[in-house]
């Protein structure tokens, strides 16, 4: 239960003055929706500006405060179709133009009466021969009004909101801040030189405080460290059920390849931990093509050779289908039953499903988030295998683990290689198993950067290259044309390729209907079509040999880890693959870069390495686990600097100390209990024994 002292931070925003119906759609357009999100949500920067009297004074692109009177009002010949500018003189009688577009007009009209001083904050730039401001940030008729302004908070806004707006609703949120203990330890509080609690909160809505923002980012790694650590520590304390294998069934395997030796390593990690009393929590961490599936298959035979049942769940409806096919193929020499649960399961199929779970006759269940629904129940399940983990949040494994007589087995999947200094972060309850070789006989993927102008060149390509009988995918960044960017839609690439193939393409993305989609990718894997259009939701597991060939449109706009991923969809058939990156005129130097190592190396965790030091900030890899708040308040920059600290001090928390008595009975245990609800770990707290 959430301690009292927390309380006034989780109630609505509406609580506050002025927020009404209207002003919470913007809001929760943002998050928003509490005063707790309020008082986090940071500036991202700050406007620090110069008070100056004189023009003359200032210089191109700076940000002033300057009195300025005008003189004169110049509105577009066109009514709204151009600027309407404002002439204002500073005393020296200087001319500089206070520039408006659209219906901000109507604004200056009544802000700049002409002869009447005004105090303006701005940008100044040059516009020809003549000095302007364009959309004044603030027009004041008092000089000491201004005097907030000269170091003032930017924040993330959407529309409908406005910078004075969202401060003054920052500004109620932090009076309502409540005195906490400190969950930080001592001497690293002293060291660091870190502001309290509630005082950083302030401070880092007032300036570029480094410490403050350190503290908060600090605050946010020690609540995730914890709750990691606590989940590891209730699954230690769990009993499970070892499960020991006699080899029967892995023996029936009848496997077209030989294992790498990464794959017989992680397997031997993975049965030692099984035929322990503690429940396993292990991460395979499996490069694009790395062969994660035998070793889960593997895993999944030693519980059911120890008379138990195995669940595997995937993200999608697509991979958990195409997992479904893949296991039960493989599986079949060995006797094992393999099922698919997923939420298009009805009537008699599903109970049918249903009652082998219940019974006993189903050895192996792959589906989507449905196997989790209470509904489902299982005679004796010993292990779960969740596919791409960083879909799934750790409430959401921890509910599907609670499926057990005893607490089950965990084996979490990623294909999204992490750098180790992040591994970490987000998985740092887990033992880590590595997949760092590819099968041999596999070949290298022909990947070539391509202008966007040459667009004509490339269909032409695709088509000789379907015209042999093979196939291609076709990858989009959005579904629909985007009204504020020029980015590519599958849906209007797809039409234009349609005009050249007819019905040999096919188009998958998010926003179809469940049917159309899994119709779709049928006849793609089937071979009936020959080329998919598609959005990133190929990024992962699909599997159709035959597919050579990969074109990613306006690759610039994916991140690394991403275009790994797509790369990954070909060169898994026997055939030389080619994917074809395809760039537009103007790039960034980090996008530059990135294609750059694109053709360099297809190894995903030297591409991972390599991608946290050009990201150098924002989310983990491009990666968010959807049932967990991802990092908010920390940068990459900070989790790398102060992720090793936090981990430490969470574990001397929870294992305890003489000094401070222990996670279970100090103060600073107690206060740490505040922090992992403030920070919407509460998860772990779920975990406390009593709490």
């Amino acid at each position: 239960m959430r301690p009292e002292v927390l309380n006034p931070l989780f109630v609505e925003a509406t609580a506050l003055e002025g927020v009404g119906p209207k002003l919470m759609k913007p809001l929760e357009k943002l998050g928003l929706t509490r005063v707790r999100d309020l008082a986090y949500h940071l500036p991202e920067r700050f406007v620090t500006r110069r008070t100056v009297d004189d023009l003359d004074a200032v210089g191109e692109g700076e940000q002033v405060i300057i009195p300025l009177t005008p003189t004169e009002h110049r509105a577009p010949r066109n009514p709204g179709r151009g600027p309407y500018r404002v002439l204002a003189a500073d005393e020296a009688g200087n001319i500089c133009a206070l520039t408006y577009f659209g219906r901000a007009a109507y604004t200056a009209k009544k802000l700049l009466p002409v002869g009447e001083k005004r105090w303006i904050a701005g940008r100044v730039d040059r516009y020809g021969d003549m000095l302007q401001i364009v959309h004044p940030d603030h027009v004041e008729k008092d000089a000491s009004a201004h005097l907030a302004r000269l170091n003032e908070p930017v924040y993330p806004l959407s529309e409908g909101l406005t910078q004075p707006r969202m401060a003054g609703l920052a500004a109620q949120a932090l009076e309502r801040l409540p005195e906490l203990a400190e969950w930080i330890e001592p001497s690293q509080f002293e060291r660091e030189g870190w502001p309290a609690w509630r005082d950083a909160l302030v401070l880092a809505h007032k300036d570029e405080n480094a410490r403050a923002r350190d503290r908060l980012a600090y605050d946010e790694l020690l609540a995730n460290s914890l709750a990691l650590l606590l989940v590891r520590a209730d699954g230690r304390r769990r009993k499970g059920q070892p499960l020991a294998g006699d080899g029967s069934l892995r023996a029936k395997l009848d496997l077209p390849f030989a294992l790498t030796g990464a794959q017989t390593r992680s397997i031997g990690e993975i049965e030692g931990d099984l035929a322990q009393e503690a429940p396993m929590l292990r991460l395979l961490q499996g490069d694009v093509g790395a062969g994660k599936t035998v070793v889960a298959l593997e895993a999944m035979l030693i519980a059911n050779e120890a008379g138990k049942q195995a669940a595997l769940l995937a993200p999608t409806e697509i991979l958990a289908r195409q997992h479904y096919e893949t296991l039960r193929t493989m599986a079949r020499p060995t006797g094992a039953e393999v099922a698919l649960l997923t939420g298009r399961a009805k009537g008699k199929e599903r109970e049918g499903i249903l009652m082998g779970l219940l019974d006993g006759s189903i050895d192996i269940l792959v589906g989507t988030h449905a196997i989790f629904q209470d509904t489902v129940a299982y005679k004796d399940l010993g292990l779960v295998v969740i596919d791409e983990q960083h879909r799934f949040g750790v409430a959401q494994r921890l509910q599907l683990a609670a499926k057990g007589k005893r607490a089950p087995h965990t084996l979490a999947m990623t294909a999204t290689p992490i750098p180790r200094t992040l591994t970490l972060a987000q998985y740092g309850e887990m033992d880590v198993s590595r997949l760092d070789e590819l099968p041999p006989g596999r070949q290298a993927i022909d990947t070539r950067v391509v202008a966007q102008d040459r667009m004509e060149d490339v269909v032409a390509g695709v088509v000789r290259h379907v015209g042999s009988g093979q196939q291609a995918y076709w990858v989009c960044p959005m579904v629909r044309d985007s009204e504020v960017a020029d980015i590519a839609a599958a849906e209007a690439r797809y039409a234009a390729l349609k005009e050249r193939f007819g019905d040999d393409v096919v188009m998958v993305h998010g926003q179809l209907k469940p049917e159309e989609k899994d119709a779709n990718m049928e006849a793609f894997a089937s071979g009936r079509a020959k080329l998919l259009v598609a959005t990133t939701v190929i990024e992962v597991g699909v599997d159709v040999p035959s597919s050579t060939l990969m074109v990613i449109e306006q690759a610039e706009r994916f991140g690394l880890a991403q275009l790994h991923q797509l790369r990954g969809r070909v060169g898994r058939g026997a055939d030389k693959s080619v994917c074809l990156l395809l760039r537009g005129n103007e790039m960034s130097e980090t996008g530059r870069k990135r294609l750059a190592l694109m053709r360099e190396t297809q190894d995903g965790f030297r591409i991972a390495e390599e991608d946290l030091e050009l990201r150098g900030g924002g989310e983990l890899l491009g990666t968010r686990q959807s049932g967990d708040a991802a990092f908010r308040i920390a940068n990459l920059e900070q989790v790398q600097r102060l992720l090793p600290a936090a981990h430490a001090d969470a574990r001397l928390l929870i294992e305890g100390s003489q000094e401070d008595g222990g996670w279970q009975s100090s103060k600073r245990g107690e206060a740490a209990r505040q922090l992992l609800y403030l920070m919407e770990r509460d998860w772990g707290v779920q975990l406390l024994r009593g709490g």
